[in-house]
């Protein structure tokens, strides 16, 4: 039976999920898809990925769209003039694991009535989430969890990424009873050693 795709959210915008994504394409040899790309299309999360994984085997599937302007995909739709559409979004065939890299948190609007959590959903694929701790985050984590649970979305894990923090980690777990996969040191720099190097940090 081939294994659901691995869909990469966070529990907020800017908690590293680009470079977990790395990670595991890497250590998994995974495919990888960004199905919306939102700005920076020169230095796309696809090209940033593409740059950090040294295997042969991952093979990278364009995105579905590919948005001129660093906003919510609603937002730089609307500024392109176009509007995002949940039926243009087929998910790449390939024999190999799938990871799928989200953009922004679960609530981010793709368009007028379309979430990132209902893109989850109409994919049928398993979250990791990606928390990171700060002053917050243990809400956000949790808000994250409950409404993925509220939506019947499978939940992997959760993965941690950065400097570490005990007690909200422990909440946290216990919290949601969810697994843990793993914790990402905070890395200075980030090149395709650290890359390969961080995967003996998680476990699916």
């Amino acid at each position: 039976m081939q294994n659901k795709p691995l869909f990469i959210t966070g529990i907020g915008t800017g908690i590293g999920k680009t470079v977990i994504s790395a990670i595991l394409t890497e250590k998994l040899k995974a495919d990888y898809w960004k199905p919306v790309q939102s700005g920076d299309l020169d230095d796309s999360d696809t090209l940033k990925v593409k740059s950090m994984i040294s295997n042969t085997q991952t093979v990278f599937h364009p995105e579905t769209y590919r948005l001129t302007q660093p906003f919510s995909p609603h937002k730089s739709a609307a500024i392109d003039g176009i509007s995002i559409e949940k039926d243009k979004f087929i998910i790449p065939q390939t024999e190999n694991q799938l990871l799928i890299e989200g953009a922004g948190g679960l609530m981010v609007p793709l368009n007028d009535d379309f979430l990132m959590i209902d893109l989850i959903k109409q994919l049928d694929a398993e979250v990791i989430l990606v928390s990171q701790n700060y002053l917050g985050s243990i809400n956000h984590t949790l808000l994250s969890v409950a409404i993925l649970k509220q939506y019947n979305i499978p939940i992997k894990g959760i993965l941690f990424n950065g400097k570490v923090d005990v007690d909200s980690e422990s909440y946290i777990l216990k919290y949601t009873g969810l697994k843990l996969l793993g914790h990402i040191p905070e890395y200075t720099s980030i090149d395709k050693k650290t890359i390969i190097e961080a995967g003996q940090y998680i476990s699916l």
